[in-house]
């Protein structure tokens, strides 16, 4: 017996008391029942291990897959992108001035720079939760990348990474991102910090990274089947198109490096495209005879090439030819306009009248005077101007959109809100009640316009759900408390606190009592041009007319109430079409009709403009901020 004899004996003894008491039975249990822990392991067949071996390989599959970043864009997006593409990937690269975008808009043109700007951190979110604020950097500011003598591990089967020196410190351009989520949705890029440029062109960002939208397509064209080079073939078959685009420096390696994780679990052997062959010595070529495949595309997609530039725009687009705004642009606040020696801003009286100088058939009834080409002029006016000025008589009586249709603004094929006037509207008395159904705000809520401004006098008691809905589509009511002779709001008044706004150029469009207390002699000096349309029709007696106030000489004789300057006439269509200039003239001396003390009300007590909670009313459900 060995030295571990005894030792072995014991531990049998405990095996088989194990086994002994692990095949007892109770009276009523099974004879044949045993322990779990203790039953004998069934042996699997070679076809259920086969099957476990096969659900393992296909969850190892779904895994890497669901790492893959699913493609958004095809081919089709690098043939047919958007609009003055590379215009627009310039000015999201500078950023002089701030940029104001659709969300949509924004969607679609961000990847098309985000080889350039990165993100350093997200601020969050304000109280209101409408506005969230990223901050982005230039590409260039991080430090310059050397890689390391040894890189670290890398699963099996994964091929190292060939990184090369990345050069950078060069650049210190920053950008803060707002977006709002009201009643619209927007996007506002704007430089930060002082006013600074990049220390190198947008060429050597598409040289140093790659964009998404290129990758995305060339992954997309892999994962459809394709080889890597005949991918390259394709995309860079018109360097113009792929250039705009941003891939003048794309390589046969970038495709591979879109495509390589989908890759590495995707083993099929891939094709060329249709119409394409494998030639020894020079990769992939298209057959002879063959038509490119991006001539193929853009003709497949263009029924009529003439109607292609204008099949993105809304059917209600107006165009206006360039050559008659030579016409008009005398009389239009230039580029840039300053504000007047007094502070106000350009002032463009105009609108539409008939033969008898009526504007509507009655006072309420919505008239329409002007022709197709003379409102094609009146929007090409309202492009020109930052904003566009009404009475509140014409707000209830048209409900109007108060935007501009021309082809090109910000809507109608441009970015944003550009070339779209800010809508002001007179309301003393806050008569206009707006709703998310009002036309100006459904505008808004489309991305065709911008929120109205509200001028109101205070003494109201101003439903504080009225502030807030107005302040949720981004508009917002001004009150004034500086009143003429004549308890009316002084236009002085008005147009300085426009100015105080930002806005250098005012159109003003009517109605009846708007136009002519500015065309009285005390208003003379605040009207810079005005232009009328003369329609060629008579409305008869009992209309809205334009005509100021009767003018007596020193004798008391009836005088000329107004002759325009600097006068030039133009037919557009049926209409005719006036541009003139309002002299300078001193105002009329009144003499006081009574000598009675005349006993003045006191002034109204200021309105107090306040957030509140407000109930669900014609399907407004804005967020509130908390109380603190």
């Amino acid at each position: 017996m060995s030295e571990n004899g005894p030792v072995e004996a014991v531990d049998a003894a405990i095996v088989d008391t194990t086994v002994a008491d692990a095949t007892t039975t109770t009276a009523g249990d099974n004879v044949n029942a045993t322990t779990t822990d203790d039953a004998p392991m069934k042996e699997s067949s070679p076809r259920e291990e086969q099957v476990e071996q096969d659900e393992a390989v296909q969850a190892d599959v779904q895994e890497a897959t669901a790492q893959i970043p699913v493609p958004t864009r095809n081919i089709r997006d690098l043939f047919s992108p958007p609009r003055n593409i590379a215009s627009i990937r310039q000015r999201l690269f500078d950023v002089a001035e701030k940029i104001e975008l659709r969300k949509d808009e924004f969607d679609l043109y961000w990847p098309y720079v985000d080889n350039v700007w990165v993100r350093q951190h997200r601020a969050g979110s304000d109280k209101t939760g409408l506005y969230k604020t990223d901050y982005y950097a230039c590409r260039l500011q991080r430090p310059t990348y050397t890689p390391k003598a040894v890189d670290k591990p890398r699963p099996e089967g994964t091929p190292t990474r060939k990184k090369q020196i990345r050069e950078g410190g060069k650049c210190h351009m920053k950008l803060k991102i707002v977006r709002y989520e009201g009643g619209f949705q927007s996007v506002t890029i704007n430089q930060l910090g002082d006013k600074t440029q990049h220390l190198h062109d947008l060429d050597q960002m598409d040289r140093t990274k790659r964009t998404t939208v290129l990758m995305d397509i060339a992954r997309s064209e892999v994962m459809n089947g394709y080889m890597p080079a005949s991918v390259y073939t394709v995309m860079s078959e018109d360097e113009n198109i792929l250039a705009a685009s941003g891939g003048r420096h794309l390589n046969r390696n970038d495709i591979r490096n879109a495509s390589q994780v989908w890759r590495q679990q995707h083993k099929d052997p891939l094709r060329v495209h249709e119409g394409y062959k494998y030639d020894h010595g020079n990769g992939i070529v298209r057959e002879r005879g063959a038509i490119p495949l991006v001539q193929r595309i853009v003709n497949a997609e263009i029924v009529d090439p003439a109607l292609a530039y204008y099949a993105d725009l809304p059917p209600n687009t107006l165009r206006f030819p360039q050559e008659h705004g030579a016409f008009l642009d005398p009389y239009l606040p230039p580029t840039n306009a300053a504000f007047s020696e007094d502070g106000l801003p350009h002032v463009t009286l105009t609108y539409a009248t008939s033969l008898d100088s009526s504007l509507s058939l009655a006072p309420g009834i919505q008239t329409v005077l002007s022709g197709p080409h003379s409102k094609a002029m009146t929007h090409y006016l309202r492009s020109k101007h930052d904003a566009i000025l009404v009475g509140v008589r014409t707000a209830l009586a048209d409900d109007p959109a108060l935007n501009c249709r021309l082809e090109g603004v910000g809507g109608y094929g441009g970015l944003g809100w550009e070339g779209q006037p800010r809508p002001v509207v007179i309301d003393p008395g806050a008569r206009w009640l707006l709703t998310p159904q009002t036309r100006v705000i459904r505008t808004v809520s489309e991305g065709k316009g911008k929120a109205p401004w509200i001028i109101i006098a205070p003494g109201f008691n101003m439903d504080p759900n009225r502030i807030e809905m107005l302040k949720y589509y981004g508009g917002k009511y001004l009150g004034l408390s500086d009143f003429d002779k004549r308890w009316r709001l002084r236009w002085e008044a008005i147009l300085r606190a426009l100015a105080v706004e930002g806005i250098r150029s005012v159109m003003i469009e009517g109605g009846g009592m708007v136009i002519n207390e500015l065309l009285q002699p005390e208003h003379s000096n605040l009207v810079s041009s005005v232009i009328v349309t003369v329609a060629p029709t008579y409305l008869g007696q009992g209309g809205v007319t334009v005509s100021p106030a009767p003018k007596l000489d020193d004798d008391r004789r009836p005088q000329p109430a107004l002759r325009f300057k600097d006068v030039r006439w133009q037919s557009f269509g049926e209409d005719a079409v006036m541009c003139g200039r309002i002299p300078y003239l001193d105002p009329p001396v009144v003499p006081p009709q009574s000598t009675a003390p005349v006993t003045m009300a006191p002034p109204p007590r200021p309105v107090s403009f306040f957030n509140s909670t407000v109930d669900a009313q014609n399907g407004f459900q804005p967020r509130v901020p908390p109380t603190s």
